[in-house]
């Protein structure tokens, strides 16, 4: 029998079925004094015991992925529950080649020289590049653990979970773990009016209660909250 054909069927994909999976939320950083950058990441996981090695998910087209492959290191640091709205928008929705992200935060360069972000952090880790491995749209990282403590012990860790159930986030464009919105169901909205939801921090643009509609904002229109663009929002 041809398992291969066999197992050739048309399978229905619940998208609500992904968000299942637990996740913490990182700021992956890497550069140096001179220039770093940093990117949200829900996908930084702990893959050997004896040497303690970790892996970082990160899209080919971040600015952080050519830092890391040119410095031979990155840095993790874990967030807390309250983490700043701000502080996430920056890291998971906008470009490093744009602007410096570290600019005005609370930095510490660590053994190799890498940047790590102290702000809204309980904990950050400290690697070596040793492996890379091209995952399609993302490079896999590993990196082997040279330097790890704790920065607050009395908080709990942002979890993806958390994200998005209570602060009503997404996860980026770039993440591994990024949904097409198009692919969740849609809530009609009565009388024409609809709401609109930054992926950053989950605050809601309401036409009723704005009085204007939503494609009327100008394109350099940002989120009141954390400073997202106007292309961070979806239709709910």
């Amino acid at each position: 029998m041809n398992i291969i054909k066999k197992l050739n069927v048309q399978a229905v994909i619940n998208f609500e079925a992904l968000f299942k999976i637990s996740y913490g939320i990182y700021i992956v950083s890497s550069g140096s004094r001179e220039h770093g950058n940093g990117y949200i990441s829900n996908t930084f996981f702990q893959v050997t015991a004896e040497p303690p090695c970790f892996a970082a998910s990160c899209n080919k087209n971040n600015y952080t992925a050519e830092l890391i492959k040119k410095t031979g290191c990155f840095s993790a640091t874990v967030l807390h529950k309250n983490a700043a709205p701000e502080l996430i928008g920056k890291f998971g929705y906008k470009s490093g080649k744009d602007g410096d992200k570290m600019q005005g935060l609370d930095i510490k360069y660590g053994e190799t020289g890498v940047p790590i972000v102290l702000n809204d952090g309980i904990a950050f880790m400290e690697c070596k590049l040793v492996q890379t491995f091209d995952a399609g749209t993302h490079y896999l990282f590993i990196g082997e653990l040279i330097q790890a403590d704790i920065l607050d012990d009395q908080k709990e860790m942002l979890t993806y979970q958390y994200y998005r159930e209570i602060k009503k986030g997404m996860a980026p464009k770039n993440a591994p773990t990024y949904i097409d919105k198009s692919k969740l169901e849609q809530k009609p909205q009565a009388l024409n009016l609809k709401k609109y939801k930054c992926a950053a921090c989950g605050y809601i643009y309401d036409e009723a209660v704005e009085g204007k509609k939503f494609n009327e904002l100008p394109d350099d229109w940002i989120c009141p909250v954390c400073g997202s663009e106007k292309s961070d929002f979806y239709e709910i």
